[in-house]
């Protein structure tokens, strides 16, 4: 992987991690219009960099993150169902991450969901994270074991079950970033460990990438959850679901003509 195949990859999750559009599934359609091929070290980079998107939140949230022991507790909670469904489900999700066609009928599909979600939840008031309670929380994590598999999307998963908890669009899509931060880091010293259990090392270039890799992911989550925050709050979900369906629809059709989505 060259340093601009990764700026490509890094933006792209940059992106997107914030958007109910799956940043995974992005940065597989990513990789597979650059020809870069899926590594152990490219599976790697894709689930790391995740990371340094999600630690824009910390930034731009600091002071959520040091309100209370309390806030911590529901993050937890909130974080219990996915990390299970992970550790049963880890060499599932990892073939998942090869499968680009599957990555475009759940593109298709949850677009489809997205544009009834303002309607489903258009009654819902609770403003405030106090309004979450620990089993709110709980079944608010449940929502993120469906984004396990690479194109549902995390975020879009996690902002309908704050929403099935009543929570307004804003305030469940906020929630969703919080809770981003303990899975995505899970998630990144599970990949990092597999790695090296598999008897692999980085080399002073893959580090450089990693790191590379996950400064571009930062900097451009901090504009993307912006923009994000005022697009749901103006314009809802359709506008994404609209987008999901088209990038589906495209990825079906090039996969029925069997022409390769491989462009390098």
């Amino acid at each position: 992987m060259s340093f601009l195949e990764a700026f490509i990859i890094a933006l792209v999750e940059g992106l997107t991690e914030f958007l109910p559009v799956s940043s995974t599934g992005h940065m597989m359609i990513a990789t597979a219009l650059l020809g870069v091929k899926a590594t152990p070290f490219v599976k790697l980079f894709t689930v790391a960099i995740q990371l340094g998107a999600i630690l824009s939140v910390v930034v731009i949230y600091f002071k959520r993150f040091l309100k209370s022991v309390n806030f911590y507790l529901k993050l937890i909670i909130a974080f219990i169902p996915a990390a299970i469904a992970g550790f049963l489900l880890g060499d599932y999700i990892d073939s998942a991450l090869e499968n680009v066609f599957g990555v475009a009928i759940a593109l298709f599909f949850g677009g489809v969901i997205l544009l009834f979600v303002d309607k489903w939840f258009s009654g819902n008031a609770l403003e405030k994270e106090e309004d979450i309670t620990l089993l709110k929380a709980l079944k608010i994590g449940a929502f993120q074991c469906i984004a396990l598999f690479p194109g549902i999307s995390r975020s879009g998963a996690t902002i309908i079950g704050g929403m099935t908890q009543k929570l307004t669009r804003k305030n469940a899509a906020e929630f969703s970033f919080f809770l981003a931060v303990p899975t995505m880091f899970a998630a990144t010293a599970k990949k990092l460990l597999d790695f090296y259990k598999e008897g692999l090392t980085l080399d002073s270039h893959e580090i450089s990438l990693l790191i590379f890799g996950n400064v571009i992911a930062f900097i451009v989550a901090i504009l993307a959850i912006k923009f994000f925050i005022g697009m749901l709050n103006k314009n809802g979900f359709k506008v994404f679901g609209w987008y999901r369906i088209i990038i589906g629809g495209i990825l079906i059709i090039l996969f029925l003509m069997n022409i390769p989505l491989t462009i390098v």
